[in-house]
């Protein structure tokens, strides 16, 4: 069984998600800010972190990736079309904002080049390549444990905003039409930022899914 944890970090409230397996092995997705915040809830629920998994690499879900890796000295995963956005202030936006530190970070450990069925330690999940808010959001899909992690894809009667670097909108749609709407409605959809909600409610409620 899975336990997930939610931390909105930072000034923009970016949710970290932790998730554990009953024997304490966690994978951490998208540490944006506050490293000791998520050092410190590891190190309290004594928890084992095998892995950082990015949903994609915008300032605000990469500010930590390189505290917590060198903490825990744990590898880091992100699709390869972002891969130099880690390093890059300008791409991932850290830049474009007055009062914002760039953000910096070491390459990736791994570079997501396909969609499938991957393994990390004793976690088993989906990596689907959603992108619209960004060339390399990934989704992560756990479909045993009814749920999914979607970075700033998809949100609560709301979609991800589309006037970044490399966004599309007709681009968004399609990625949430083709690879979220069409896993089961009872699935608990983690988004990047606000309150968790169902693929039924976002079907139902979204405004922005009208028509699908």
């Amino acid at each position: 069984m899975l336990t997930i944890h939610t931390y909105p970090l930072g000034p923009i409230q970016t949710n970290c998600y932790i998730v554990n397996d009953d024997e304490g092995n966690c994978l951490i997705f998208d540490p944006g800010d506050e490293a000791e915040r998520i050092i410190r809830h590891i190190d309290e629920k004594e928890l084992n972190p095998v892995a950082i998994l990015l949903t994609h690499a915008h300032f605000d879900h990469i500010g930590a990736v390189d505290g917590v890796r060198d903490q825990f000295s744990i590898p880091v995963y992100i699709h390869e079309e972002e891969r130099e956005w880690l390093l890059n202030p300008e791409l991932n936006g850290s830049a474009k904002y007055a009062g914002l530190p760039n953000i910096q970070n070491r390459e990736a450990d791994f570079n997501l080049r396909q969609e499938g069925k991957m393994t990390i330690g004793s976690f088993e999940f989906e990596v689907r390549h959603t992108p619209g808010h960004s060339p390399g959001s990934v989704s992560y899909i756990f479909e045993a444990s009814g749920f999914a992690v979607v970075g700033d894809t998809l949100f609560k009667q709301s979609v991800g905003r589309t006037d970044l670097q490399g966004g599309n909108t007709t681009v968004l749609l399609s990625s949430i039409h083709d690879k979220l709407l069409t896993l089961d409605d009872e699935t608990i959809i983690y988004p990047g930022h606000g309150p968790a909600t169902t693929v039924e409610d976002e079907k139902d409620a979204n405004p922005f899914l009208n028509g699908f």
